[in-house]
């Protein structure tokens, strides 16, 4: 059963209510419900994703090598030009 209420819209959400109007030629009612509805329903959807997790896996260090001397390794990989 639709319920009848007051909503005070901020500047910039009325102005693009208006403009999904123009586009679309549908009510303000309709856009307003379709907007509400389109965005509950990601929040939903968000919600109920998984949350996203890095599995880190150790990469090692070739023996003989020391991340403490970091230009060392780049001339290695890249060669004495590298600069």
């Amino acid at each position: 059963m639709p319920t009848r209420t007051t909503v005070t819209l901020d500047d910039d959400v009325r102005q693009k209510i208006e403009a999904e109007m123009r586009k679309s030629g549908k009510s303000f009612k309709e856009t307003v419900n379709e907007t509400l509805r389109l965005g509950l329903f990601s929040r939903e959807k968000i919600s109920a994703s998984k949350p996203f997790e890095i599995k880190a896996r150790d990469m090692g260090l070739k023996p003989g090598y020391s991340y403490d001397k970091v230009w060392d390794l780049i001339e290695e990989i890249e060669g004495p030009d590298y600069k």
